[in-house]
């Protein structure tokens, strides 16, 4: 296996670390678990990096990649509910949005191609791993302050845009299923 999808497997293993120190509510947790999840967050950046820098893209990696990222952001996203810093719906509509790309992307693999990440994805990625620091760091809940309701609202928008993008792009999957 190579270091970029090593990278990957190891930003899901601290999902349930980050998750543990988020559970307790507490200040001193939260700091810790705002730095594991950047660390994490920061090796999405270096396993693409390093994978396009040294010419090893793997199917796997197309793969595992995404999975990695939907996993953190939601996982992160679903503690932040807990705390009442983030609604709901908000996470809903994200999570929709991510399946439904992800039952593109199984269509598509049955059909023989993988589809990778888009500069949309990309974006929205990035967005979301804003949101999320933003929320873990400041506590700021997106009902009570404008700049964190603004920040989410901007989520949600680049995630639904970048859903509908994939299936512009790649609908004919869906055509060409068996």
């Amino acid at each position: 296996m190579n270091l970029p999808n090593k990278l990957s497997i190891t930003r899901m293993a601290l999902i349930p670390v980050m998750v543990a120190l988020m559970y307790p509510n507490h200040p001193v947790c939260n700091l810790l678990a705002a730095a594991v999840f950047g660390v994490a967050a920061f090796t999405d950046f270096l396993d693409g990096y390093i994978a396009r820098k040294q010419g090893i893209v793997t199917d796997f990696g197309k793969f595992i990649d995404p999975v990695a990222d939907k996993l953190l952001n939601l996982s992160a996203m679903i503690m932040l509910i807990h705390a009442g810093l983030l609604p709901a719906w908000m996470v809903i509509v994200i999570l929709a949005r991510e399946l439904c790309v992800d039952g593109l992307r199984m269509v598509a693999v049955g059909g023989g191609k993988v589809i990778a990440a888009g500069k949309l994805g990309k974006i929205k990625t990035v967005s979301q791993i804003a949101l999320v620091l933003w929320l873990m760091l400041t506590r700021m809940s997106v009902s009570g302050n404008w700049f964190s309701l603004l920040v989410a609202l901007w989520v949600v928008a680049i995630t639904l845009w970048s859903g509908i993008d994939y299936f512009i792009i790649n609908g004919s999957c869906l055509k060409n299923a068996k």
